[in-house]
């Protein structure tokens, strides 16, 4: 099964999306310039509808495939 947690994070880094803090877990809060919200993103994400779901939160216009 494919991780795509730095995936992700690669994906908000090139949108400008920025770190916030740590939350609770093994959870990290992350900024969306895009639409000016906060996004949940686990640090071990296995499913790709998981990761295109973080995804459009941010406002992102990109899909994992």
């Amino acid at each position: 099964m494919a991780e795509y947690e730095k995936k992700v994070r690669d994906v908000l880094d090139q949108h400008r999306c920025h770190f916030v803090r740590h939350g609770k877990g093994d959870h990290d809060i992350w900024h969306s310039p895009l639409n000016g919200k906060n996004v949940v993103v686990d640090t071990k994400i296995k499913s790709r509808h998981v990761a295109n779901a973080i995804l459009k939160q941010s406002g992102i216009d990109y899909r994992f495939r």
